[in-house]
Formats: C-alpha cells, sequence, structure tokens
C-alpha cells in the first residue's frame, strides 16, 4: 500500500470564506499515482471546515446566513469562551456544524464523486495562515 501526505496552506483575507479546493485535491491525487483506495482532506485548525457540497453561489450564500444565524459573531460577550480574549467562539460551533474532514473514494485513479460534489475549505475565523491536511492511501 501507498501512502501520500500533503499540506496546503490558506490565508483567508475576510473573517469567513469558502474557497473551492477540488482542482487541487485532485492534483495531489495525480502526484500520488494511487489508483484504487482512499483521500482524506483535513481542516487542521478548530476554526475552519472542510466539506463536500456543489459549487453554487446561492448556496453559498444561504450557508453564510444560515451560520450567522444558528452562532452569530456578535455579541462577542454572549460567548464563554470569548471571556479568555477570544472573539471566535462562534468559528468554533461553525466548523463543528460544517465538519472537520472529509473522505472520497479513489477509484480508476479519480475522486469517485456523485453529481455536483466538490471539496470546499471553510474559514470562519480568517485573517492568518491556516493549512488543510490531504492524506491518501492506496494502491
Amino acid at each position: 500500500m501507498k501512502s501520500y501526505r500533503k499540506e496546503l496552506w490558506f490565508n483567508i483575507p475576510s473573517r469567513r470564506g469558502f474557497v473551492n479546493i477540488t482542482d487541487e485535491v485532485e492534483r495531489c491525487l495525480k502526484e500520488s499515482g494511487i489508483q484504487e483506495g482512499l483521500c482524506l482532506v483535513n481542516a487542521m485548525h478548530i476554526t475552519a471546515s472542510v466539506f463536500i457540497n456543489d459549487d453554487e453561489s446561492g448556496l453559498h450564500h444561504d450557508y453564510e446566513e444560515w451560520l450567522e444565524k444558528l452562532a452569530p459573531h456578535e455579541p462577542v460577550e454572549k460567548y464563554w469562551h470569548n471571556r479568555t480574549g477570544e472573539d471566535n467562539a462562534d468559528a468554533h460551533l461553525k466548523r463543528q456544524v460544517m465538519g472537520r474532514e472529509v473522505v472520497v473514494a479513489v477509484t480508476g485513479g479519480r475522486l469517485d464523486f456523485g453529481p455536483w460534489e466538490q471539496i470546499f475549505y471553510g474559514e470562519f475565523d480568517g485573517r492568518r495562515r491556516k493549512r488543510v491536511l490531504i492524506k491518501i492511501i492506496g494502491e
């Protein structure tokens, strides 16, 4: 069995954002040479997410509004976590909802997606460098 590991780095200039990383993950898969196996894509920060869904701007807008209703950024004082001097409690909650990682089957050297599926990096407390781990195992 082969194993491949790579880190992708992001620095989203705003507090929140979504980035389609499907092409970068596919490049990693090609670089790995693995034809059959599994591909893990994992956000390595507790205020960021990796998820699979459609690359449609209306959906991304809906995510933004929905997440802000679930865990509004302000007032920051309402969160116990922020009493430590932080202002990102909402980002931790948003990450919990959107998820830490995805695993995609690799079949015939390609990511084995359903219709419209794409991989996204979700940022909920940006303006600094963060990383995503790609780990691919198989033959």
